[in-house]
C-alpha cells in the first residue's frame, strides 16, 4: 500500500485501481489510460507541504495600524485587544481579529452626502434627503436642517459586541435629539442666532445617550452646516432677511450719527461754558481792580485833596488830549496854536523836544 500522496496521484492520474473479483478474471470498471505522463509522489507531496505551510505563516500574525486596535477572538470568545504593531496568533482560523479605528474620527452626515474630497474641496451629491433634514420649529414653521456629528470610537470591545448596529443608534439619536431641539426654537433664532447653542446642547443630548447605552461611541462634535428654509418659500424669506440687514444698517448709520454729534456738541457746550467763566473771572477781577485804584485814590485823597485833584486833572488831560485834533488858544482875539507842546504826541518825546531850549 502506498502513500497517501502516491494513492492522489493516481486518482487524479489514471482514475480508480483495478477491482479484484472471485473469480480471479475480474477487470476495471474504465480502461487504463496510456501515453499519459506519471507525476512524482514526492512532488505533489511537496506542494501541498508547502501550501500547508504558507497557510501557518500567514495566518500566525497580523498588523494593527496607528489609527487602530484590534479584537482577537478564539474560536468566537474574545480573549484579549492590540494596540498599534505586529502581533503574533494562532493559526489556521483558530484566532479572528476585528479591526477597529478608535483614533480616527468619523462623521455622519444628515441632510447631505459628501461624494467625494479632494484637499480642502468637499464634492456633495446633488440629491436632497428631505426625509432627514425637513424639520418643524417651535412656532410652526419648517426648516431644512443640514448638520454633521463627529465621533470617536473609545471602547473597539464595547462598539463591537455591546450593541447589534451602533451607527445605527447613534443615527437615530442624532436625529430625534436634533428635532427636539430645533422643536423648541422659534424659527427666525434657529436660522439666525442659536445655531451655536443648538449644536451644543444636540452634543451633550447625543453624548448622555450614548453613555447610557454603553456602546463605546464619544461625541466629538455637532456641528449645524446650512438652515434654510424650504426652497418654496426661500424668495420671500430672502426678502425678509434683505429688509431686516437694512433695518440694521439704517441703525448702525443712525448710531453712527449719534455717537458723533452728541459729542461734538458736548465739546461745543463745554467751550461756551469755559469762555462764559473765563469773560466772568476777568470781569470780576478788572471790577475788583477798579475798587481797589479807586480806594487807595480815595485814601490820597482824603489826605491831599488839592493836590489828588490836580494830578487826577492833569492824567485826565494826558489821556483825553492825544485823541482830540490840534488845540487852538484865543489870546487878544488872536488864534494861534498852544506854543511849545506837541501834544499828540507822548510826555516822554515832548519832553525830549523841550530839552535843548
Amino acid at each position: 500500500m502506498g502513500t497517501p500522496a502516491d494513492r492522489l496521484a493516481e486518482l487524479l492520474q489514471f482514475g480508480p485501481r483495478k477491482s479484484k473479483g472471485s473469480g480471479g478474471g475480474g477487470g476495471s470498471a474504465y480502461p487504463p489510460r496510456t501515453g499519459g505522463a506519471k507525476l512524482p509522489g514526492g512532488l505533489i507531496g511537496f506542494a501541498i507541504a508547502a501550501i500547508v505551510v504558507l497557510w501557518l505563516v500567514m495566518s500566525s500574525y497580523y498588523t494593527v495600524q496607528p489609527e487602530e486596535r484590534a479584537v482577537v477572538k478564539r474560536f468566537g470568545e474574545v480573549v484579549k485587544t492590540a494596540d498599534p504593531g505586529l502581533h503574533f496568533k494562532l493559526p489556521f482560523g483558530v484566532d479572528t481579529v476585528e479591526f477597529v479605528a478608535t483614533e480616527r474620527v468619523l462623521k455622519q452626515e444628515f441632510g447631505f452626502r459628501t461624494v467625494a474630497t479632494d484637499g480642502e474641496r468637499s464634492e456633495y451629491a446633488p440629491e436632497d434627503f428631505p426625509d432627514e433634514s425637513l424639520m418643524l420649529s417651535g412656532d410652526l414653521n419648517i426648516i431644512d436642517v443640514e448638520w454633521v456629528v463627529q465621533y470617536r470610537i473609545s471602547d473597539p470591545m464595547k462598539y463591537l459586541y455591546g450593541m447589534r448596529d451602533p451607527d445605527r443608534t447613534l443615527r437615530d439619536i442624532s436625529e430625534s435629539v436634533m428635532r427636539r431641539v430645533v422643536g423648541n426654537r422659534l424659527g427666525s433664532d434657529v436660522l439666525t442666532t442659536a445655531r451655536v447653542e443648538i449644536g451644543e446642547l444636540a452634543e451633550r443630548e447625543i453624548q448622555e445617550a450614548m453613555k447610557q447605552y454603553d456602546n463605546g461611541i464619544h461625541i466629538v462634535t455637532v456641528q449645524l452646516q446650512d438652515v434654510v428654509p424650504p426652497r418654496a418659500v426661500q424668495p420671500a424669506f430672502n426678502e425678509v432677511n434683505e429688509a431686516r440687514q437694512e433695518r440694521e444698517r439704517m441703525i448702525n448709520e443712525a448710531t453712527k450719527r449719534l455717537n458723533q454729534e452728541i459729542p461734538k456738541a458736548s465739546g461745543e457746550a463745554n467751550r461756551l461754558i469755559a469762555e462764559a467763566e473765563g469773560y466772568a473771572a476777568e470781569r470780576v477781577n478788572q471790577a475788583l481792580g477798579e475798587t481797589a485804584a479807586f480806594r487807595s485814590i480815595l485814601t490820597e485823597y482824603r489826605s491831599a485833596p488839592a493836590v489828588t485833584r490836580a494830578r487826577m486833572y492833569i492824567e485826565t488831560i494826558r489821556n483825553v488830549l492825544p485823541t482830540v485834533g490840534t488845540v487852538m488858544v484865543v489870546k487878544d482875539g488872536k488864534t494861534a496854536p498852544l506854543p511849545y507842546f506837541d501834544l499828540r504826541k507822548p510826555p516822554a518825546a515832548a519832553a525830549t523836544q523841550e530839552q535843548p531850549q
